[in-house]
């Protein structure tokens, strides 16, 4: 879970950098944004950082657990 708004570096920055590093799970590591922000602006801004999925708060229990399963090889 990466919140969007941390105090030395946005969730989005943060998200950016850990997609450009060169380890093997860097690119498949599921990146989940936690925000009160909604918007489809923001939806959209968190998946050109590299998330793969965008949780408003206050979180919805069922849909992070959906959200979780969908990444996780049960």
């Amino acid at each position: 879970l990466m919140d969007i708004m941390m105090p030395v570096m946005s969730g989005l920055e943060a998200s950016r950098n850990i997609r450009s590093l060169n380890h093997p799970d860097a690119h498949t590591i599921p990146i989940f944004a936690m925000t009160a922000n909604a918007f489809v602006e923001d939806i959209q801004q968190s998946k050109e950082a590299g998330m793969n999925e965008h949780l408003s708060k206050p979180l919805d229990i069922p849909e992070l657990v959906r959200a979780i399963y969908q990444y996780v090889a049960v």
